[in-house]
């Protein structure tokens, strides 16, 4: 995979729409969702197991699946899936990565997964969003 620094918007400088709520009743302390908030936008392009991510956050998988949820509104695997479609629209911005690149590079499994999942959560396959845009800079 190539380095951070090849990407465009970076994966340091990804922003999550999902902002933690800290007082949540049932989430995660302020500390522990800024840990784990960290971990996963560090590591969201590898396989992240729930104990992982449970161990980052110092609880169970069952507990902290709720916390999470609580916390920011979605569960942990949906914050991940959210992190990696948003990687992979930039990058379906720069023409020089093939789409099967840019699947594998985002953590996806294939690039039928990744396919399935941008269809599903953005309503356009690979394709259609880079051919949006490249439409969208000859304008």
């Amino acid at each position: 995979m190539p380095g951070d620094d090849d990407f465009p918007g970076s994966v340091s400088r990804i922003n999550s729409a999902r902002q933690p709520e800290f007082n949540a009743k049932g989430g995660l302390s302020p500390r522990g969702a800024r840990k784990v908030q960290d971990f996963l936008r560090e590591n969201f392009t590898r396989k992240l197991a729930l104990a992982e991510m449970a161990a980052v956050g110092g609880l169970s998988p069952s507990h902290f699946v709720r916390a999470f949820a609580r916390t920011f509104g979605v569960p942990p695997h949906q914050y991940v899936l959210d992190l990696r479609l948003d990687l992979a629209e930039r990058l379906l911005a720069d023409s020089r990565m093939t789409i099967t690149d840019i699947a594998h590079s985002c953590g996806f499994s294939s690039q039928s997964h990744f396919t399935t999942m941008m269809k599903k959560y953005r309503q356009v396959t690979p394709l259609q969003a880079r051919m949006g845009k490249l439409n969208a800079k000859v304008r």
